[in-house]
C-alpha cells in the first residue's frame, strides 16, 4: 500500500492515537479504532470545557453577564444562578466538543480528502472570515 510518502506509526500510543487508515483495519484491529475514537472524544469534550473557561464563557461569566443586564430565571433566587448555569454550560461544551470530535472521526473513517481535523479547521476559519466581513459590514466599514 502506498501513503504517499507519509510516515505510517505501526505501534506503541502513536500507533493508538493515529487514525485508522481503512475501513479494513478498523475490522482488523477494533482495539485501534476504538481507543482512537475514545481518545478523539475525551480530548475534544475537554479541550471544550477548557475553551469555556479562557474565552469567558464559563458559568461565572455568563452568570455576571446576566446580572449586569438585570436579568434572572423565573423562579430561582439570585445566589442559585450560577449554581443552575455549573449544570448546564459545562456539560453542553463538553457534549459539543463531542460532536465536533465525532464529526472528525466519521471524516477520518470515511477518508475524506485530507483529515478530519484539516477540514474542520478549514471550516471553522471560513467561518471566521465571514463573520469578520458581516460584522464590517454592519458597522458601515
Amino acid at each position: 500500500m502506498d501513503y504517499g510518502g507519509q510516515s505510517i506509526p505501526v505501534g506503541g500510543l502513536a500507533y493508538y492515537m493515529s487514525p485508522p487508515t481503512s475501513f479494513s483495519d478498523i475490522w482488523e484491529d477494533p482495539i485501534h479504532a476504538l481507543f482512537y475514537v475514545a481518545f478523539v472524544l475525551l480530548s475534544c469534550a475537554l479541550f471544550s470545557k477548557t475553551w469555556i473557561e479562557v474565552s469567558g464563557s464559563s458559568s461565572r461569566d455568563v452568570a455576571k453577564q446576566l446580572r449586569d443586564q438585570q436579568m434572572m430565571f423565573k423562579g430561582h433566587r439570585e445566589q442559585s444562578l450560577l449554581h443552575i448555569l455549573d449544570m448546564y454550560i459545562p456539560t453542553a461544551a463538553a457534549f459539543g466538543g463531542m460532536c465536533i470530535g465525532m464529526l472528525t472521526i466519521v471524516a477520518d473513517f470515511l477518508g475524506a480528502i485530507g483529515s478530519g481535523t484539516g477540514i474542520l479547521l478549514a471550516v471553522t476559519i471560513i467561518y471566521q472570515y465571514f463573520e469578520m466581513v458581516y460584522k464590517e459590514k454592519e458597522q458601515g466599514n
